[in-house]
């Protein structure tokens, strides 16, 4: 059973009785007061039609003592009172022994309110005394109505008598029903409370241990004991939690693997290109080269045997270790020497350069594989007017550089490969790092991917500019060169 189901069947079974319960006992408790209404209405009826029919003797007696005075308008009110008094009584009803009692009270109203109604025609016709012999009879009923009164008061609280305590043993039993259902939907909702609560907080606890335990590093964790129930939602989190971690070590430890195979690798083709290149023994033997051609008079090729000594030189330094733009600058010209050598006047170099932006920190190799690659792709099959043009100089954002050529330019799914740093868009008779290292490195050096724009149509040339960041500057790191003599 899932959570939200345990939620919605339990929490609504619980407040279902709880409102069943208080709706009984509310229903109980009005019937009870009901029946005292019933019954303390018509005591009320009784007392009241009694003292009523005593102020109709009394106002009766003054009327007969003054026939002129204001006591026939209030007579006449006490007569109007007497007759809604009796209408309420004939109106209500009462047990089968109290039934004939009542209608015979309610006659003896009817006779007092008929007496009245003959004294005053006596006393307005023959006089006070003619009216005297009404008066008596009306006393007498009155009497009669004051004892009936009393005495179907007493035969209502008779027969109310079992009844009360019916309702009594009633009350006694609802009482200790209602208290009985309180404890037990307390429990209830305490056990409720506790089982859906440790059904919940368990697995999460446990989870969170784990989750804390692997985010400080620690992976070798002891696997989720089973849950109880794995058919609710953290039942199956907490599966797909313990396979996650088993397949993350599982996942790492083969990434271990994988980079101790790679770093091996790596340790075998550096030693394999140190046993077949010595570079102090290539250096070297440059370097005589150089002055062997420079004592022979061949100048030019003293110069290129040292800007090739140079370039070697820059190359095999350590590529993890940033350089200035100064350095790289003058390792572009050492670079742009040997190829103008090949190239001859089929090739311009153009350079407009900000002294005071050199000094920020690249990536080693950041240059020349820019300007490699400009040779390669965009100005190799031109015949003349080649010109690569190189700018740096200060923007708002740092420092910008800006690398063009008047070459072949390239297409629009090949400049968009080379942002995405999409591979197999690399030069790959280049004997740079490529373009796509050279903007992955940046990346990575500089902690953002926004600072490469290429700018290129086909047949149009292309321009490749690099925005440096403001940041801390460098000591310039100079490779020594060779004296040319």
């Amino acid at each position: 059973m899932t959570i939200r189901t345990k939620l919605l069947v339990f929490i609504p079974l619980l407040v279902l009785l709880v409102n069943s319960v208080t709706f009984f006992l509310f229903e109980s408790g009005k019937i009870v007061q009901m029946s005292y209404g019933v019954m303390m209405d018509r005591i009320l009826l009784y007392n009241q039609s009694a003292q009523t029919a005593e102020d109709n003797l009394r106002l009766l007696h003054a009327y007969l003592l003054n026939p002129g005075g204001s006591g026939g308008a209030e007579l006449e009110q006490a007569q109007a009172k007497l007759q809604e008094l009796r209408a309420g009584l004939a109106r209500s009803t009462s047990s089968s022994l109290q039934a004939s009692s009542l209608t015979s009270y309610v006659h003896m109203l009817d006779t007092l309110m008929e007496q009245e109604q003959a004294a005053r025609a006596a006393a307005e016709a023959q006089g006070a005394r003619a009216a005297l012999a009404h008066y008596e009879e009306a006393e007498k009923t009155t009497a009669y109505i004051r004892e009936e009164g009393q005495r179907l008061v007493d035969l209502e609280l008779g027969s109310y008598r079992p009844v009360y305590k019916q309702i009594q043993l009633e009350t006694e039993r609802m009482n200790r029903l209602g208290a009985a259902v309180l404890v037990i939907n307390t429990l209830m909702s305490i056990v409720l409370a506790v089982w859906i609560s440790r059904s919940i907080t368990g697995p999460v606890s446990r989870l969170v241990d784990m989750a804390g335990r692997m985010s400080r590093g620690n992976l070798d964790l002891e696997p989720l004991p089973p849950p109880r129930r794995s058919d609710d939602e953290l039942g199956l989190l907490s599966a797909a939690f313990g396979q996650m971690s088993t397949n993350l070590k599982a996942l790492i430890e083969k990434d271990k693997e994988s980079l101790e195979k790679d770093r091996l690798v790596k340790e075998l083709e550096l030693q394999a290109l140190q046993s077949q290149i010595n570079p102090h023994f290539l250096f070297n033997t440059l370097n005589v080269l150089s002055k062997l051609a420079l004592l022979e008079g061949a100048e030019r090729t003293s110069d290129l045997i040292v800007s090739m000594s140079n370039l070697l030189r820059y190359n095999l330094r350590k590529l993890d270790q940033p350089v200035t733009l100064r350095d790289e600058l003058a390792h572009v010209q050492e670079y742009f020497t040997i190829q103008q050598a090949r190239f001859r006047d089929r090739v311009r170099f153009e350079l407009d350069i900000e002294p005071d932006a050199l000094q920020v920190p690249v990536p080693a190799l950041t240059l020349q594989p820019l300007v490699e690659n400009a040779f390669v792709h965009g100005i190799e099959g031109m015949e003349q007017g080649a010109v690569i043009r190189l700018e740096i100089g200060h923007v708002p954002e740092g420092v910008r550089i800006a690398l063009s050529d008047n070459g072949g330019g390239m297409r629009e799914e090949v400049r968009q490969a080379l942002l995405r740093l999409e591979a197999g868009t690399d030069n790959k008779h280049s004997t740079g790092l490529g373009t796509r290292n050279v903007f992955k490195r940046l990346q990575l050096f500089y902690g953002r991917s926004d600072l490469v724009d290429i700018d290129s149509e086909p047949g149009k040339g292309t321009t490749i500019t690099i925005v440096i960041p403001s940041g801390k500057e460098v000591e310039p790191l100079h490779v020594p060169a060779d004296d040319r003599g």
